[in-house]
């Protein structure tokens, strides 16, 4: 018997919503699932005043998060449509991205992460734009102003800059002048939010404006064997489908493969980050889902056959039992 996934690749409008809002209802029952307060703290001072705003009011957190969700699949869309990442039409990144997003109940209410994404994807645009162009100034200055901007609301944004500058060399694109471009859009929004800090408080102190810390202590009470389970899967998923991208790659422009060399690092980037932050983990959660979206979709995509049609099934189910388990509190 053969497993299609045709009808998911390149849904009909009416299942296209079905299965967005089929996601959204796993957001609902979600809603209900307490929240651990240790996952859910931000370094920023401007992203805890941002927070104080929706903290009192659960229900607008929720409902500005799905805003900002759909809009960052908008973005995902615009992405992989522009610069062709995967290079046949297809809605699977916008849709596990979303199911990720509805299933990690962390990410529902840290709305300074999923504007951070926002940025950054705007970001991704101005760099996936700089191929084997050494004075792409411009694009290097506003990639990186949007990321200094992500860092005001998540300081650790600021550390994905010499990623970026790596992305640089991968794209061809490295030079002095875009080099300096990168460095001067990122300081700039921390120059501006430093000197409107000093004219409102006449004091400014860097290191209390900018704070980063690093805790290598897991918090052992996320630490659950549904947790375990579904995050060996998805990880044994990743494994699979960069696999089978790389499997690909041949036929893929040769821009198309830098940019998804690009997104591995950045993949591993955030997971160390991830590692390197434990008791912050929904920081980059966003960002990962994003960055998981993109990866898994090529393999998924092009590689039309049985094994990688029933490995989309184990992911989808595995996302489904993960939410349920939350119910019971294993």
């Amino acid at each position: 018997m053969r497993v299609s996934l045709k009808t998911v690749i390149v849904p009909s409008i009416p299942l296209a919503v079905l299965m967005v809002g089929f996601c959204f209802i796993l957001w609902t029952f979600m809603f209900f699932v307490p929240i651990p307060s240790t996952l859910a703290i931000h370094y920023s001072t401007v992203a805890e005043k941002l927070q104080s705003l929706f903290s009192q009011n659960l229900l607008l957190s929720n409902l500005t998060c799905i805003a900002l969700t759909l809009l960052n699949a908008f973005l995902l869309a615009q992405i992989n449509n522009r610069f062709t990442i995967i290079r046949t039409r297809t809605f699977l990144p916008i849709f596990i991205f979303i199911l990720l997003v509805c299933t990690w109940n962390e990410t529902h209410i840290i709305v300074g992460s999923h504007m951070a994404l926002t940025l950054f994807m705007l970001a991704l645009f101005n760099f996936f734009s700089m191929s084997k162009n050494r004075n792409a100034s411009e694009p290097a200055f506003l990639g990186s102003f949007f990321i200094g901007l992500a860092s005001l609301l998540v300081n650790p944004y600021i550390i994905l800059i010499p990623v970026c500058w790596l992305g640089f060399i991968i794209f061809q694109s490295f030079s002095l002048r875009t080099f300096l471009a990168s460095l001067l859009g990122a300081i700039v929004p921390w120059i501006v939010f430093a000197s409107i800090h000093y004219l409102t408080t006449n004091s400014v102190d860097i290191l209390h404006l900018f704070n980063i810390s690093f805790s290598f202590n897991l918090n052992y009470s996320i630490v659950t064997l549904p947790r375990i389970v579904y995050v060996s899967g998805l990880t044994l998923v990743m494994i699979i489908g960069i696999i089978g991208m790389y499997s690909l790659s041949n036929g893929d422009a040769i821009h198309t493969r830098n940019k998804l060399n690009f997104l591995v690092l950045l993949l591993v980037s955030s997971l160390t980050l991830e590692f390197f932050n434990c008791y912050q983990v929904s920081l980059f959660l966003p960002l990962l889902a994003m960055i998981y979206a993109v990866l898994i979709s090529h393999a998924f995509t092009l590689k039309q056959n049985n094994f990688y049609g029933i490995v989309f099934y184990i992911f989808f189910s595995l996302n489904i039992v993960f939410v349920i388990s939350k119910y019971f509190h294993i």
